[in-house]
């Protein structure tokens, strides 16, 4: 039980990634504030962690709001009592090509992905600075390292910007014992690929080297690994788990 007494932020875990890693963390005895913009999920969410025996508050809300980000922290430190793990998951993707996006489209996948990070991490952040520890795990993106067609150029953007704020994080607040680092999936069985044709299905696990596509269990476990102390030593890293399709 490698999170027991400690509390863990997690952004857009209403579904898929953020979903399967705050029952990760619920199943490793940690306390959990959960966030997310469907309030439904949210909430069926907390009453899965509270099963479990876990404390669990739901804040739903937009992380573009750095009025969220206050909320969330709020919640942790006073509602649960401490602040130890921040997961920024919350994102979105969109696949519009380059020409055709919009300036209104552009600005919306920085102020979710992007500024929607650094609101919670300069509201979480000072918290652990002070208490001398913290972990933070920003999930980015395999398009942050490489242009990929299936993503549209605002999507890659916002997730390279999220690499490089994960660097100047974690470079600031490392010797206050705070670890900020990134993971950077690949193709991952979430709802967004349960979209995709039969025939664009097979063109993608073609080009991955693993010949399948990822679980979202295996971005939690890394997720996981990020914020345990046996990662104490990794900071500014951001891990590739993609099969294979990009290697750096």
């Amino acid at each position: 039980m490698r999170f027991k007494g400690k509390c863990v932020i997690v952004t857009g875990a209403s579904r898929g990634i953020g979903r399967v890693a705050a029952l990760a963390f619920a199943k490793e005895d940690a306390d959990l504030v959960v966030n997310g913009t469907n309030e439904a999920l949210l909430n069926q969410l907390k009453s899965e962690i509270e099963a479990m025996g876990r404390k669990c508050i739901a804040v739903a809300g937009d992380v573009s709001s750095p009025d969220t980000a206050d909320r969330l922290v709020d919640a942790a430190v006073c509602g649960i009592g401490r602040l130890d793990c921040l997961v920024n998951n919350a994102g979105f993707n969109q696949r519009t090509s380059t020409f055709e996006l919009t300036v209104e489209e552009w600005q919306r996948m920085l102020d979710v992905n992007l500024t929607g990070t650094l609101h919670c991490c300069r509201a979480a952040i000072p918290v652990m600075c002070r208490q001398g520890y913290g972990k933070v795990v920003n999930v980015a993106s395999s398009a942050s390292k490489q242009p990929h067609p299936n993503a549209a150029l605002s999507y890659g953007a916002s997730k390279a910007g999220v690499l490089y704020l994960t660097r100047h994080f974690a470079r600031e607040c490392a010797p206050y014992g705070v670890n900020v680092n990134a993971v950077c999936p690949g193709p991952i069985e979430t709802d967004m690929t349960a979209q995709w044709t039969p025939e664009y299905r097979e063109t993608v696990m073609r080009k991955v080297p693993l010949g399948r596509i990822g679980k979202p269990e295996e971005v939690a476990a890394t997720i996981l690994f990020l914020c345990s102390e046996e990662a104490g030593f990794i900071v500014g890293e951001a891990i590739n788990i993609n099969g294979g399709t990009f290697m750096d």
